[in-house]
């Protein structure tokens, strides 16, 4: 007798009154006037059903956070360092513009004086 009223309890459980339903509306109602903007609207909005198990809303999280983690390094791996000919032509470049700077100088000493 005892294993028919455990099962008959886990159906009872599984089982949702009208009268519950009809207190959660009731509550998240109220919490909804709590943070309602003057701009939304007066009546709480629906919980959105999701029909997709619990392992596939979590796997789709997981895929989420994943594809952000790769998004955030994806730029960090395309950037490469400077072979030793560009940096020698930038040394030569910046050579070049301290020989032109330094010869401006010397053009400006030289009108001063």
């Amino acid at each position: 007798m005892d294993g028919e009223d455990d099962s008959n309890l886990v159906i009872k459980k599984r089982f949702v009154s009208e009268a519950e339903l009809d207190e959660r509306r009731k509550r998240r109602q109220e919490e909804w006037e709590k943070v309602r903007k003057p701009e939304d609207p007066k009546e709480c909005p629906e919980e959105a059903y999701d029909p997709r198990s619990l392992y596939e809303r979590l796997q789709e999280q997981k895929d989420r956070k994943q594809q952000e983690y790769e998004e955030q390094f994806k730029f960090k791996n395309m950037v490469r360092g400077l072979d030793e000919d560009e940096t020698n032509f930038l040394d030569e470049v910046s050579r070049q513009q301290e020989l032109i700077e330094k010869q401006r100088r010397e053009e400006e000493l030289e009108e001063l004086k």
